[in-house]
């Protein structure tokens, strides 16, 4: 495997949560540094040695709502 994917939101009470595409991998955070440090912590914990992926890549989703 050479990336494993997460998808980044903002979060309902403030702060960031991450969640994994493909993997049961979830974190979160009160800032962005804190919430790649978390994501990183998370990878190490669910992949074997042999199994860690090359790359995380962060995929940013943001909702913005406009009045008509």
């Amino acid at each position: 495997m050479n990336e494993v994917i997460f998808l980044v939101e903002e979060a309902d009470e403030g702060g960031y949560q991450a969640r994994a595409l493909e993997h049961s991998i979830f974190t979160d955070a009160d800032t962005m540094e804190s919430l790649k440090d978390n994501i990183r912590e998370a990878v190490h914990c669910h992949f074997d040695d042999n199994e860690m992926p090359k790359m995380i890549r962060l995929h940013f989703v943001k909702d913005e709502v406009m009045s008509i």
